[in-house]
């Protein structure tokens, strides 16, 4: 009975290992994208609130309105500051998932590569040994005739 070659359990495990990085790197590429979008959304909402304020620049506007109107700037600054630090942790968190992703990949084709190494070897081994069948069953036929 031949036994299982261990290392196609180990190609297994790698196999899924690298699927799981996969998946984690997509989830990351997506949140990495959706804070791009929210930023972009909070960039849009500021540039249109100013240019509507730069519409009623030449109406008058009262001194409340116009303290309200730099205190909401203010807000969205700093939520857009706050954003365009989540851009980067996502960015962060994307990169050092694709690291993993890669490490992963790089395994599974190892132990692929040492299972195609190791099923060329026995091949040859096999080769080798018909043809040493051949070889002793040539001779014997020769010594035979002899």
């Amino acid at each position: 009975m031949v036994r299982p070659d261990p290392l196609h359990l180990v190609l297994k495990l790698a196999v899924e290992a690298e699927e799981q990085a996969s998946m984690q790197l997509r989830s990351a590429e997506f949140e990495l994208q959706r804070r791009q979008s929210q930023l972009t959304a909070l960039q849009n909402y500021r540039l249109d609130y100013m240019k509507q304020m730069e519409l009623q620049q030449g109406q008058s506007i009262s001194a409340s309105n116009y303290h309200q109107f730099h205190q909401f700037v203010r807000q969205v600054d700093t939520a857009i500051g706050q954003q365009v630090h989540a851009v980067k942790e996502a960015d962060n968190q994307k990169q050092h998932r694709q690291v993993n992703w890669q490490t992963k990949q790089q395994k599974r084709k190892a132990v692929e590569l040492l299972l195609v190494n190791k099923a060329e070897k026995a091949k040859l081994a096999e080769l080798r040994s018909e043809q040493k069948m051949i070889d002793e069953f040539a001779s014997q036929q020769f010594y035979r005739r002899r």
